[in-house]
């Protein structure tokens, strides 16, 4: 399939700033693939669709205060520095993006809080806005770490215009985020509350945790039309055993196996054995699902609303089935659906 066919006019007032009061009342797209069918509900009318022994595979990773901003040396100008991954913890080496990154050249340092009390020193370019810095701080590893938490603030995606609020730290968080890594939420679970996943638990619904640490790559735009020529950026996962063994069972009693959100699919679907079972795994994954594609583990996903052209939207298209997920688009914004990270949801069965 070409890049052109995923695109679709997407008006303005359709982007969510703001998510739904209670996390679990946003709207809900239920989407039957076998019936081509499409339904509307709230989220947590969710339970209604799965039953004891069901498994709901949740992505726990932890999105880290990412932006910071800090002054260049002699000139002052305000520069925006946005975390990427930590390279080396004991010289304190990170990946980052810089904006505007025309003024950061190797050598440049930048002083971070109003006492300065964190510098950092250009010594790498990566790409046109990446770059390496070494962080100086005097203190130990922790100090430093709590320090970067401290100077931060939560990443909200570059659509949402407005200003940080202080409840977005908790907004933008799942309630099952654990292993900290991320730089951007995986928003199909920011839906579940915890009242829901209680619900769930009682009617004994299943829940297999694993990590993938979100990186921006996720986001990145497709530029070549023929898509087999794009390539994802690398994501760090993390598969338990224990999360094997629920999947696995659930595999083998023939049970609702369903991936909230495209970070998870992508999770499972990077490391699945020869007989079509999850394998616990550690390690980087750079999956880019489009269409056509034969998914392996999950038989139902949990996802946003996402951007035209965008990875996310390739791989809900070879799930839902392309023609059947475009007929979808076209009535989440005749129906006014919110889109994006704060947006509504849809349940793919």
């Amino acid at each position: 399939m070409k890049l052109s066919e995923f695109d679709f006019d997407l008006p303005k007032e359709l982007l969510a700033e703001y998510p739904s009061e209670h996390r679990d009342e946003a709207r809900l797209m239920v989407l039957n693939r076998k019936e081509q069918t499409i339904e509307h509900k709230l989220f947590k009318d969710l339970i209604d669709y799965f039953d004891e022994g069901d498994v709901m595979m949740l992505n726990n990773t932890k999105v880290f205060p990412a932006r910071m901003y800090g002054n260049k040396e002699k000139t002052g100008a305000r520069i925006e520095v946005f975390l990427l991954r930590e390279l080396n913890s004991e010289h304190r080496l990170w990946d980052v993006l810089v904006d505007p990154a025309r003024k950061i050249r190797i050598g440049n340092k930048l002083f971070f809080g109003d006492d300065e009390s964190l510098v950092a020193e250009v010594i790498d370019n990566t790409t046109s806005r990446g770059r390496t810095l070494r962080f100086l701080f005097d203190g130990s590893y922790e100090e430093f770490r709590k320090k970067l938490i401290e100077l931060g603030e939560t990443p909200l995606p570059k659509y949402i215009k407005r200003e940080v609020e202080p409840e977005d730290e908790e907004r933008y968080q799942t309630i099952f985020a654990k292993n900290e890594g991320a730089v951007a939420a995986p928003t199909a679970g920011l839906h579940f509350s915890k009242h829901l996943m209680k619900r769930l638990e009682i009617k004994g619904v299943d829940f297999a945790e694993m990590t993938l640490h979100v990186g921006l790559g996720t986001f990145n735009p497709v530029e070549v039309e023929d898509l087999s020529k794009h390539k994802m950026d690398s994501e760090q996962i993390v598969i338990p055993e224990s999360a094997c063994k629920t999947v696995n069972s659930a595999i083998e009693n023939k049970r609702k196996i369903c991936a909230v959100g495209t970070t998870v699919m992508r999770t499972v679907e990077s490391s699945v054995s020869a007989n079509g079972r999850l394998n616990e795994f550690e390690g980087w994954t750079n999956k880019f699902i489009f269409p056509p594609y034969d998914f392996s583990i999950a038989n139902c996903m949990v996802t946003n609303f996402h951007t035209p052209k965008s990875t996310l939207l390739m791989m809900v298209s070879a799930f839902a089935g392309h023609d059947f997920m475009m007929k979808a688009y076209k009535e989440a914004i005749k129906e006014k659906y919110k889109f994006y990270s704060y947006g509504d949801a849809m349940l793919i069965l």
